[in-house]
């Protein structure tokens, strides 16, 4: 997987997938159209990222995700996958490759995200990269056959690099 600025030629993609999602199921906080409202909300765009997530071995499109800042240290971030790519472990390298890079190199000290209750292969994923659960608000929007719940979940810097990066021997 490699993340990438995003170029106006995915426009047509990025669409695409937010329209195949939007009939598979209910709007889900981490897909296309929270990435392209989060994107237009914010007033120094220099420092966001908005990257387009490609494989490797044929450079496809598969997805796309986005950060915002909305206090100091912390980020937050949203990610979206084609339906037709899902569960073949691009969120996954993308998030941690995102992570590794917020921490590492742009010295943030924790991440926020909220992701909504029923989605809970997006919940599984942030649990299994080591994200707390922190809350729950209660979300007035009807999804998945009623009222919804955001779950908000967070990881560190500490939690991150115990996790992820290799321990000296």
């Amino acid at each position: 997987m490699l993340l990438r600025g995003i170029d106006p030629a995915d426009r047509r993609t990025l669409i695409g997938f937010d329209r195949e999602s939007a009939r598979e199921g209910p709007p889900q906080f981490d897909g296309y159209r929270h990435w392209a409202a989060h994107r237009a909300d914010h007033l120094d765009p220099g420092e966001d990222l908005h990257l387009a997530i490609e494989t490797r071995h044929d450079r496809t499109l598969v997805g796309s995700l986005s950060t915002s800042q909305p206090e100091p240290g912390t980020f937050s971030y949203g990610i979206g996958i084609g339906p037709q790519h899902r569960r073949r472990g691009y969120a996954d390298d993308a998030i941690s490759t995102l992570l590794g890079y917020m921490f590492g190199h742009r010295r943030f000290t924790k991440c926020e995200v909220g992701i909504y209750g029923c989605n809970t292969a997006s919940l599984a994923l942030h649990a299994r990269l080591g994200f707390r659960e922190e809350g729950r608000l209660r979300d007035p929007e009807f999804l998945c056959g009623g009222a919804q719940y955001l779950v908000l979940m967070g990881i560190t810097d500490e939690e991150f690099a115990t996790r992820h990066l290799p321990r000296a021997r």
